[in-house]
């Protein structure tokens, strides 16, 4: 097997096939060991957020006062130095992964020759050629960059170059409100730049609880971030002062930098696709089917490069899987419970289905909630805004959506995917004895809650 990227879908397809007694190679650029995720996306985006929370302070103002810090002048080199260090790590644990699972590392770039045939060009631009009885295509993604937008990278900028920032801009506008938006919005608010977002839809983060988008509203716009929505973007100006950005309605925003977060481009151009009979859409995504093979059934694709959900998490299992199939190895099919993270500041967390999606089903359900302020827990590492809310089925007590939003959601939501995952009611919740105090309570004082609510609606029928 052979796979062109290293990524978290490439790495897991390589390591899985080896582990079933596979001869493996992985093609990728020397400087990009770990893809995407290691370099531009995920881990540094992640790591800059603990950087800001850490050296801000932020969390602990409720206990502590509006004026707490840690570090009154902040540096992009206070917050490089944590996420090169991690980085760095990173990169070294996928090459140790790689090499005790006897997986050769090829540094290059790939393009088909034909469909079991990859040329791999080196640095010094000299070529090797390798045949492979299977190919996984796990290439990821940049940021799509808009054609009437000047990108120099210092004043306009997208999501991979923020990462190289000279100095923390005084302000800074952001075209576009999807997660990636959103989660540098709330971070450089937190170090107390002066945040616009513009977005063109009327609201951000549709597929998220409305309540808990409102409450990330009202966090935000207390960081003194301005939302802008139904809105398009003219022009972008560059001055030596920083940006002009004009909007079709008139108005003008001027601020240091202005950061497009305008979605996701497959890097699938330098591939040759066509010559292994393949090809991608405009957004360079590739189709594949539900053991991610393409086309052509010895070639697979995982990871951002097919597009949705295009997450860490779902690319490394796309990966494992693609690689069971093409070795003949019994496996399940993804399971359809997939649990949605966004690292904004607090962070947001759900699985299953939104009250919204609930109501145009026509799917009955009632709602229980627990507030963090009211958690010993919450109390203590000073969260009063956070909360857990379960959508659960009044007729055979199922969970059907679980929705968090405060400090440590994204690791919250998993005792709601195994519930939800076995099978599991909301009666299991309420017997369930919880560690106090821990924010994982949430889920006893909200199963109790809604199963309150439940009861008293079953007494009035009867």
């Amino acid at each position: 097997m052979l796979v062109i990227g290293s990524g978290p879908g490439g790495q897991k397809a390589a390591i899985a096939a080896a582990k079933l007694g596979r001869r493996v190679a992985v093609v990728d650029r020397p400087n990009m060991v770990g893809g995407v995720s290691i370099h531009t996306g995920t881990v540094p985006s992640k790591t800059l957020r603990e950087a800001v929370l850490y050296l801000t302070g932020l969390t602990q103002r409720d206990l502590y006062g509006q004026s707490y810090r840690l570090k009154e002048e902040i540096t992009v080199a206070d917050l490089t130095a944590r996420t090169e260090h991690v980085m760095g790590l990173e990169v070294d644990v996928v090459r140790n992964q790689l090499a005790r699972n006897q997986v050769t590392l090829l540094s290059g770039t790939g393009r088909f020759v034909d469909d079991h045939t990859v040329a791999v060009r080196d640095g010094s631009g000299q070529e090797r050629v390798l045949t492979a009885g299977h190919i996984v295509i796990a290439t990821g993604t940049r940021p799509a960059r808009p054609a009437s937008v000047e990108f120099d990278d210092r004043t306009v900028l997208d999501s991979d170059s923020v990462l190289s920032m000279e100095r923390v801009p005084r302000s800074m506008v952001i075209v576009g409100a999807g997660v990636i938006g959103m989660e540098y919005a709330s971070m450089f608010a937190a170090l107390g730049s002066k945040i616009t977002v513009v977005e063109q839809r009327e609201g951000m983060l549709g597929f998220c609880d409305v309540e808990v988008v409102e409450a990330l509203k009202y966090r935000l716009r207390d960081l003194a971030v301005t939302f802008r929505f139904g809105e398009t973007v003219a022009a972008v100006e560059r001055h030596e002062q920083g940006a002009l950005t004009i909007l079709e309605s008139g108005k003008k925003i001027a601020a240091d930098a202005v950061m497009y977060s305008a979605g996701r481009q497959g890097m699938t151009e330098e591939l040759d696709l066509d010559k292994a009979g393949l090809s991608a859409d405009r957004r360079g995504r590739i189709t594949v089917d539900e053991h991610y093979r393409t086309e052509v059934p010895h070639i697979y694709a995982v990871g951002d490069v097919i597009g949705f959900p295009a997450l860490a998490a779902t690319s490394m299992e796309q990966g494992r899987v693609a690689a069971y199939h093409a070795c003949g190895e019994p496996v399940n099919a993804m399971h359809h419970l997939q649990p949605i993270g966004i690292y904004t500041i607090p962070e947001i967390s759900f699985i299953g289905r939104t009250e919204d999606q609930l109501t145009d089903e026509r799917v009955p359900f009632e709602v229980g909630v627990a507030r963090y302020r009211e958690l010993a827990r919450g109390q203590i590492v000073g969260d009063a805004h956070g909360m857990l809310k379960l959508l659960v089925s009044p007729e055979d007590r199922r969970l059907l959506g679980v929705h968090c939003f405060g400090s440590g959601a994204t690791e919250l939501i998993h005792i709601g995917q195994a519930v939800m995952g076995c099978g599991g009611t909301v009666d299991y919740l309420v017997d369930a004895v919880f560690n106090y105090p821990t924010l994982a309570e949430s889920y006893k004082v909200a199963a109790l809650d809604v199963t309150n609510k439940i009861r008293q609606i079953d007494r009035m029928k009867r």
